[in-house]
């Protein structure tokens, strides 16, 4: 398998959220992979985007609302959150989420 090595790039840790660091683990214009960790208590802030997201849950618990409806979520966890809807979540217990946007995140870089 052949692989573009520019696609290999290693982004920083940076502070999303109070409690809550960010990094771009892969990137593609089609496609972006981003870790979030959290601490106890910490939020992501009800917002909405263009993306489609899908969201894994590697540790933790989490509360969250998606265009309305409240879901409680924990390790090995995952759902997909259409274009456009509000969400955002509460950590429960100190975790990492693993999202996935398509289009990627420009935002992000």
């Amino acid at each position: 398998m052949k692989t573009d090595a520019s696609r290999l790039k290693t982004y920083p840790e940076v502070a999303a959220d109070p409690g809550v660091l960010r990094q771009v683990l892969s990137e593609s214009p089609e496609l972006m992979v981003v870790s979030f960790r959290f601490e106890e208590g910490a939020e992501g802030r009800l917002h909405n985007h263009p993306h489609v997201q899908s969201t894994y849950v590697q540790s933790g618990r989490f509360a969250f609302t998606v265009a309305g409806e409240d879901i409680e979520v924990g390790p090995g966890d995952s759902f997909v959150i259409p274009s456009n809807a509000m969400h955002g979540c509460r950590c429960l217990e100190p975790g990492t989420l693993i999202d996935t946007f398509t289009p990627r995140r420009d935002d992000f870089l």
